[in-house]
Order: structure tokens, then sequence, then C-alpha cells
């Protein structure tokens, strides 16, 4: 017993209790505002002979401004007695450039940020218990939390369906033959949830369906693989599967869609195979292009149905015209993947098993939020600047730039919990009944899941949760089994850049094969 506590205060001396709060946080403040900002569409407006050029990002310590104008440094005691928020000043290296030259950068102040207490730029990191003492600190307060208004907030951890990963599902008996599979597809934190069911067709109609958004409804399958290149029948049944039934399952799909491509094309008997596949192919992306903007011309179709295929369609693949092969071979695993569920020889994915479970931490969710905020910013840019050349004012960078915009964005979200998406909750007052309430809250976890819905599989305590999730600690009421706390000694880890793991796993000399799981990440 005496060797079991030993290595609980080794694990602790190493990890604190809200450790992966902090370190989500500060990865955020550090590297992940600074992605956000250099992936950012570029600033332009109608003046067509500017553009606004965007250099890195510098983040001051929490300062106050006072009514006289000095500002001062600000402890987090000092915003809690002054209702006021504990937060980073956020300066941004910016240029309005012409066509003929480049400007030199300007750091213009773009906002504010609240500041998790306990990170890289709070004034307590690193003090010892007296100095914290003399600041007006408990030396035992953990931090990873903020002040807004003089309010400690917060931000719970949210559980999540594991993103850019097939989950196979079944709809009712396997008698039924009716299946799923759904992929969240998250690329810039833009989420697409891609769902490929299943199903006994009705008069006419295809086994195996499609929707992704912005396209209405369900396509056939293999109408969007014939826009994604796979052109000929044999390139459609082989990419599938090499097991006869399951081919006997898509030669009757292709029938069937085809049909509907073909009754309104021209004879075909007279054109060459290259020229079939082309023509097929672009039959496919009108066939697409009607369901998004039926009635307009026929060459706006093609470029918005193309447009959507691109930027809509698995977009962790790729956003470029070239990634659609790419597209296609995931697409055809996926539907080769359902149809083993459909003949009983795989078993369908356990939602509720952990490891098709992730939780998004404080960085994470900030990370939302800054992303949309500085998406707000940058419009606001363009307008003020659009009304200045309208008024025939000089251009101003500086001047355009309204910080409070970036500010308020974020300091709502968190003062009100309401976050983008549409998710509520997401913040939360601190709970300050007892140091352990305290603790307890900063270790939460919550299902997305409607707490008026039975959800019995969701709420039980499933096996795989062992070590990671407490097994007693969970309301009672219709909370019971959705939210959840981390285990004491349960460790977040966090997850590695792809490019990284491939470049390992080349520099081993191992050939990646197009198709190859390793070839999407």
């Amino acid at each position: 017993m005496k060797n079991t506590w030993s290595l609980v205060d080794t694990f602790f001396d190493k990890y604190d209790l809200v450790n992966h709060h902090i370190k989500s946080y500060n990865d955020f403040i550090n590297n992940r505002i600074q992605n956000i900002i250099d992936i950012a569409e570029p600033i332009s407006f109608e003046q067509g002979d500017y553009i606004v050029r965007t250099g890195e990002v510098k983040i001051e310590k929490p300062y106050a401004k006072e009514a006289d104008g000095s500002t001062t440094l600000i402890f987090p005691k000092e915003a809690r007695l002054r209702n006021l928020t504990y937060s980073t000043h956020l300066f941004l290296e910016m240029a309005l450039d012409n066509k003929e030259e480049e400007n030199d950068f300007e750091l213009i102040p773009i906002g504010e940020l609240p500041l998790m207490l306990q990170s890289d730029y709070c004034h307590l990191k690193g003090l010892n218990g007296e100095e914290l003492v003399k600041a007006g600190e408990d030396p035992i307060d953990p931090g990873g939390y903020f002040i807004v208004n003089g309010s400690e907030r917060a931000v719970v951890t949210m559980e999540e369906i594991a993103p850019n990963k097939v989950i196979l599902e079944r709809i009712g008996d396997p008698s039924e033959r009716r299946a799923k599979a759904v992929v969240t597809s998250i690329k810039s934190g833009f989420r697409a949830k891609i769902s490929l069911e299943y199903r006994k067709p009705r008069k006419n109609g295809a086994f195996l369906r499609i929707s992704f958004p912005y396209v209405p409804g369900e396509i056939p399958l293999v109408i969007l693989l014939r826009a994604l290149g796979l052109s000929t029948d044999q390139k459609i049944i082989e990419t599938i599967s090499g097991t006869f039934d399951y081919q006997m399952v898509v030669a009757d799909d292709i029938q069937v869609s085809d049909s509907g491509l073909k009754s309104s094309s021209k004879d075909m008997g007279e054109l060459s195979d290259e020229e079939r596949e082309e023509y097929l192919q672009k039959l496919a992306i009108k066939f697409i292009g009607n369901r998004v903007v039926k009635g307009m011309a026929e060459e706006y179709r093609i470029k918005h149905a193309e447009n959507i295929i691109d930027r809509y369609l698995l977009p962790h693949i790729g956003i470029e015209s070239d990634k659609r092969e790419k597209k296609a071979i995931y697409l055809a695993e996926m539907a080769e993947m359902l149809l083993q569920v459909i003949f009983e020889e795989r078993e369908p994915h356990d939602k509720d098993h952990y490891t098709n479970k992730r939780l998004r931490v404080s960085g994470d969710l900030m990370e939302d939020l800054f992303r949309v905020a500085f998406t707000n910013l940058t419009r606001d840019i363009s307008y003020q600047l659009d009304r200045s050349v309208y008024r025939r004012k000089e251009l101003s960078i500086k001047q355009a730039t309204r910080a409070d915009v970036l500010t308020d964005n974020i300091k709502h979200a968190i003062a009100t919990g309401n976050w983008v998406g549409g998710r509520a909750g997401v913040s939360q007052l601190l709970d300050r009944t007892s140091y352990m309430g305290t603790l307890s809250h900063l270790r939460r976890v919550v299902s997305p899941l409607s707490r008026t819905q039975p959800h019995f599989e969701a709420r039980d305590l499933h096996p795989t949760q062992f070590g990671k999730v407490c097994p007693n600690e969970t309301p009672e009421g219709p909370n019971c089994g959705l939210v959840k706390n981390l285990a004491l000694m349960c460790k977040i880890s966090e997850g590695s850049d792809a490019n990284e793991i491939k470049d390992v796993i080349e520099g081993m000399n191992i050939i990646i094969e197009q198709g190859s799981e390793i070839d999407f990440i």
C-alpha cells in the first residue's frame, strides 16, 4: 500500500490535477492562434489594388487601462474585486499593401483574450506559496479557469465521437439489412458529417446512398464516385471490393443509377472509351449541380458542384481538386466496410467504446471560438476599409481595426457558455462550494447527447472507461451518465501531427500505398 501512495505522489509531482486544461490552453495561445491567422482568408476589399497582409501575433500579459489613460498590471485578485476580465492583449503585425509595393508592418491591437490562471502568460505562473499569498491567492488553488467580468468561469471538457474516423452502425435487426457508415470530417474547424447508408431501396432506387453538406437529401454513391473520377463501371466495382457478392450489389446500383444519367444523355455508342469516361463524369457532376442550384446555367451548375465536392466532401483529405481520387478511394473503402456489416462479416462499431471517443479540452474549444471571432474581425476590417473608400477618406489599417469585435465575441461566449456551433453550457460558473467541489468541476466531462432522451447505453458504465472515468461520480436525474468526471490519475494524451507520422514511416523506407489508411491522415 505504501508503494501505491508513493506512486500516486510521484505522478502528481509531475502532473497537476488540471494539467490537461493548462497545457492545452498554453498550446492554443503559443501556437494555434498564429496558425489560425496564417491560414485565414486574405483580408481584401473592393479597392482591388490593395490587400491587407498579416504577420506575427504579439501577446502581452494582463494589464488594466485606467480612467486617466494609464496602464497598470492586474492580478486575478484585483480582477475579481473590480469585476474586470483577466485577459491578455493581442497585437498583430498588419500592412496595407498595393500591387506595386509592400509597406512596412504596423503593430495593431486586435483585441483581448481571457487568460487562464496558471497558464504561461499569467502573472501567477512560477510563483511560490509565499508569493501567491502576497498576491492574494490561495497557494493550493489549481488554476485552469478564467475570470470574466469578475466571475470565475470553468470551461468543461466536451466528449465527442472521434473525428476523421469511419463509425459503422447497424439500424434495426440484422434481418432488416440496414446499416450506415458515418464519418465526421474536420478541417481547420469546419465539421462535415458524411453519412453512407445501405437500405432496401424504393422503386428503381439504389442500395448505397450518401449525404454530405450543402447537397440536399441523398444521392446514389455510384454517381458521386463517377463525379470524383471513377468513370467506368469496372473501376467502381474493383475499387469498392474484390468480393463477388459485394460486386453484385454495386453492379445493381450502377445499373439503377446510370439509368437516370443516361436517359437524358446523347448516344454514347460512337464515343471512345476515354471520351465516354469524361462524358459520364460530366453527367454525374451535372446531376449534383442540379440538386444544389437547379435552374441555373449549365456552366454555373458544374462549377458550383465541383466547388462543393472539393470543399465540403471529406475536407480532412484535402480541399484541392487533385484530391478527388483519394476521396473516391476513401468512400469505396467505406462502402466495402458497410457491405461487410450487411453480410454479417463484420461487427458494427460500439459508439460507447472509448477508442471511438475524443475529449476536447480548453485549448480545443478556445481554438473554435477564436477562429470564428477572428473571421468576424477580418470581415469588419474589410467593411471599414470599404467605407473609407466610399467616403474618400485616407485608408488606415489602424483606424479600420476595431479591437472590441474580437474581444466581445470571445468574452460573451465565455460569460454565457453559448459556444460556436450552437452548443450551450460549455463554460460554467466555477463551483466554489468546497475545494473538492472546485477540483471536481475542473475535471468534469460532458457528453453532447440530449438529457431528455433515454440514451440507456450512453449512460451505462462502459468497461473501457476503467482507469479513465470515475465509476462513482456522476449526478442523479437527467444528467446521470452523461456528465462524468475524470479518474484521479487519468492523463489526457495529445494528438500527433499527421505529417510527422508520415515522415517517420517514410524515413523507415516503408512505401505508403495510395488508398491505405495512413495515406488519408
